[in-house]
């Protein structure tokens, strides 16, 4: 009970401080915004390569894609290929990738492992912006509940900035993640969230049982559900 108290604390103490510096009167307008700056109109479009680049703005994310415009994206920690701070992939988010995140208007990170977190940096500010750092799998029904209204609030809140959900490559759990919020808000099949889980793996996409597994078993939230004129400006295109 203590934990849930605390994590609904952090979402709404972030969201608050971020309103302070409201930007956008909409969430359209926050959505065109994002889908213009970052130009990955389609699921499985990079924001960042698997080295970190691309996005010099977001350095220290890897393989970074949209999964709803202007609302939450997804990737990984470049940790191994970082030009400033190597370090084992297995790792969190650097103090300079939360910092970037910071500054392109994200309030909140979501590490998606446990490894090392601990040790992480948990709150980064750019002038009256806050980003919160968390830690969430995503792998029971609370945390995918958790995930799930983190998410809502932002498609519901013009004055929220995007989440970022991240694992270590920007493949599996972040993929795991984003193909259940993609079933949650934009109405995919499992058979088209598997599709997708395994498109954007970059080809590693043999085994992982396990994740599998539950995006067979996800059932979308029945009271989280978005109108179509919604879905329509959030949700990406697919490509094959």
């Amino acid at each position: 009970m203590k934990k849930i108290f605390l994590y609904a604390t952090i979402i709404f103490f972030a969201t608050a401080l971020c309103a302070s510096a409201a930007v956008f009167q909409s969430v359209e307008q926050r959505t065109t915004y994002y889908k213009e700056r970052y130009k990955a109109l389609c699921a499985n479009e990079k924001i960042t390569d698997n080295f970190g680049n691309g996005f010099d703005s977001l350095y220290g994310t890897r393989n970074m894609r949209t999964i709803l415009y202007g609302i939450a994206y997804r990737g990984g920690a470049n940790n191994f290929y970082n030009k400033y701070e190597k370090r084992d992939n297995q790792n969190p988010l650097t103090d300079e990738a939360l910092q970037n995140l910071c500054n392109e208007g994200f309030d909140m990170a979501v590490y998606l492992y446990g490894k090392n977190f601990n040790a992480a940096k948990k709150v980064a500010i750019s002038g009256t912006d806050t980003l919160h750092y968390i830690q969430n799998s995503g792998m029971s029904r609370t945390t995918q509940r958790e995930i799930m209204d983190m998410v809502k609030q932002r498609i519901d809140n013009p004055d929220a900035g995007p989440l970022y959900f991240h694992c270590w490559n920007g493949w599996h759990q972040s993929g795991y993640v984003s193909a259940i919020i993609l079933m949650q808000f934009c109405d995919f099949t499992k058979e088209q969230a598997r599709e997708y889980w395994e498109m954007n793996t970059d080809g590693a996409y043999k085994k992982f049982d396990n994740v599998k597994k539950m995006l067979s078993n996800f059932t979308p939230f029945a009271d989280l559900k978005i109108d179509d004129e919604t879905q329509e400006m959030i949700c990406p295109c697919l490509k094959k």
